[in-house]
């Protein structure tokens, strides 16, 4: 019922905007007949676009008030179309009308309205679980579960509670804490959380946290706190509405005392009206999210760039972000006879019917790397936390950790105990291989960092931005890649609630952040951050649904384009309402003699409008020159 709702909350706002925009169509028509002429009506034509676009304002501008003496530029507006119809200046009331209605109807544009990202994180909330008692097994909905129950877990599974392993073993992927896309291997005494997935043996679990407790719901409410404590930008028009009121009233109300005019008084009110500075923030945005769109930004809030010009810190997350996110053969080491091709082949051939994650990149490197065609297997094993058992060519081969090794008597030659420690520090993942029951060698597998993260990095440094790596991976593989990333600062073990604490503590020292992520685990931080960025490619749809932009390519390299826009976009607007503010005072100082009346007043608005949209307009191509 809640998703029927949603959807017809959507459709209303579709309905409503294509309104607006029928209505705006209808009053510029209304407006071109009133100032020709054109058709023999017994009003002012002029009167269409009073209707239909101004009432709306005074009406908003009237609850305002009412409710919240709420004083923003719709105010003035009203006063100005009042003023301007009680003096028969009818063609004046209904432009500014129809120029005020324009720039609502792109503020609008710009702002977009995020998915449903919380349902999404919800609908990985694991609904049953299977409770055992003595010798029985039922299941059960995944609230019922008490702490203390024993629950088991089939592969496949998604974990129902948080717990600890009492009986069996297998490979955790917990992507949706960790970001780490690798399984862990999980054995009894080990703890495990719920929204996590079992992938390879079944086993028997303890609960020792349940419901709201769990794991998994405390992320759903880390990402609706942190949706909560984004304050939004008020428009600029809007900010700097209650002295303009002020003003605009006070110069309108000397002009008719020094003059005795009431037509004096109400061309001030109307030349006074902010249509240029309305425009200005609105249409700057729009311009510069089209020059982002054209750079592989997809722009989901339209204050997120300004938001982004006042970015001090940017926090990235480390899988699928600065790096590729996908395991690469990093080393071939082989022992005695066999040759490293040879061990790169053995190890291809065991490995190819594994669904393990490092099986799969080892069978993925060797075609790519070698591409002879695979030699058969037979007796395929999964060992899960350990590796796989086949017969390749007749002859047994192990092949995964040093656990499996040792349960089969197997000892790792002592002269590659430095190369894999040295590996290990780097935070590669080893699989060992055993032919026959003798060790032949290892395999090192390792994430890719991204051919153009460096430059990155040393980019967001040059521009005066701190550099932040968080990540939920361990301390040797964070550390390996910040230093190959020159990144001084860096936080490993990263759980979602910890990755939220690190951003908040850079906004209480006083710096604007950007989060960069793309999993599940990302979505409170790129919430709580100023500005959240998640990969459109390979990003979770909950990390999109929780950012502010998309990188629908997943090009980091253009990074450092779209935070030199943001910067050229409010240096755009601050122009724009330059620009406008003194055409309003040029005005006012011919309108207080008589030179200017509402209707001309109103013209040179239109003037001022267009020229603000002209140099907005240039944003839609702009790029730094190097």
């Amino acid at each position: 019922m809640n998703t029927f709702f949603k959807k017809a909350e959507h459709l209303l706002e579709l309905g409503g905007t294509k309104k607006d925009i029928a209505f705006l169509g209808i009053s510029g028509i209304a407006l071109l007949v009133s100032i020709f002429g054109v058709l023999p009506l017994p009003f002012d034509a002029a009167w269409v676009a009073i209707l239909l676009c101004g009432v709306p304002i005074v009406l908003e501008a009237i609850i305002g008030l009412i409710t919240e003496f709420d004083i923003k530029a719709d105010v003035l507006v009203s006063l100005a179309l009042i003023a301007s119809v009680c003096i028969g200046e009818d063609f004046a009331a209904g432009e500014v009308a129809f120029i005020m209605q324009i720039g609502a109807l792109l503020e609008e544009l710009t702002v977009a309205k995020a998915r449903a990202g919380i349902e999404k994180l919800v609908h990985l909330t694991p609904q049953t679980a299977r409770q055992l008692s003595g010798k029985t097994e039922r299941i059960i909905p995944a609230e019922q579960v008490k702490v203390g129950d024993l629950v088991r877990v089939l592969p496949g599974e998604t974990i129902p509670v948080d717990g600890i392993i009492v009986s069996g073993q297998t490979s955790i992927n917990q992507a949706v804490m960790t970001g780490e896309s690798i399984p862990v291997d999980k054995t009894v005494g080990d703890e495990i959380s719920s929204g996590t997935v079992n992938q390879f043996g079944a086993f028997e679990m303890k609960a020792t946290k349940v419901g709201e407790d769990s794991s998994i719901q405390r992320m759903i409410r880390l990402v609706q706190s942190a949706d909560a404590g984004k304050a939004k930008i008020v428009g600029l028009a809007d900010r700097w509405a209650t002295w303009v009121v002020v003003v605009a009233l006070t110069a309108a109300v000397l002009t008719w005392l020094i003059s005795g005019e009431i037509i004096r008084a109400v061309t001030i009110l109307v030349v006074f009206c902010p249509c240029a500075l309305v425009l200005a923030t609105p249409t700057a945005i729009m311009a510069a999210i089209g020059n982002a769109t054209r750079h592989g930004f997809l722009v989901r809030e339209g204050d997120a760039l300004e938001r982004l010009s006042k970015v001090t810190t940017i926090t990235f997350d480390k899988t699928g972000t600065l790096t590729y996110g996908i395991p690469q053969v990093a080393e071939v080491k082989s022992m005695g006879s066999c040759t490293e091709t040879e061990l790169y082949t053995l190890a291809a051939a065991a490995e190819q019917l594994s669904e393990h994650p490092l099986g799969r990149a080892v069978v993925q490197c060797y075609k790519q790397h070698i591409g002879e065609k695979l030699r058969p297997c037979e007796q395929f094993q999964m060992l899960p936390g350990k590796g796989v058992s086949v017969i390749v060519n007749g002859q047994s081969v192990l092949a995964g950790n040093r656990k499996l090794l040792a349960e089969n008597q197997v000892a790792v030659a002592s002269e590659v105990e430095e190369e894999t420690n040295m590996h290990l520090r780097r935070g590669n993942t080893l699989i060992y291989l055993a032919l026959n029951n003798r060790f032949v060698g290892y395999i090192a597998l390792s994430d890719t960092v991204r051919k153009e993260s460096a430059a990155v990095v040393a980019r967001m440094k040059q521009l005066g931005i701190q550099p932040v790596l968080l990540t939920g991976d361990s301390e040797n593989a964070a550390k390996s890649i910040a230093e190959e990333l020159n990144m001084e600062e860096l936080y490993a073990n990263c759980l979602p609630e910890d990755k939220l604490a690190h951003i908040g503590k850079y906004q209480a020292e006083g710096h604007a952040v950007c989060m960069i992520g793309d999993g599940i685990n990302d979505a409170p931080a790129l919430k709580k951050a100023d500005v959240g960025i998640a990969m459109g490619g390979i990003g979770s749809d909950i990390a999109v649904d929780a950012a502010d932009i998309a990188l629908v390519d997943d090009e980091v390299k253009e990074l450092p384009h779209l935070l030199a826009l943001s910067k050229k976009m409010m240096a755009t607007i601050k122009l724009n309402l330059m620009f406008s503010m003194t055409l309003n005072f040029i005005a006012i100082g011919l309108a207080f003699p008589g030179i200017l009346n509402p209707v001309v007043g109103a013209l040179v608005h239109n003037a001022g409008s267009v020229l603000v949209i002209i140099n907005s307009a240039l944003l839609l191509k702009w790029r730094k020159t190097k």
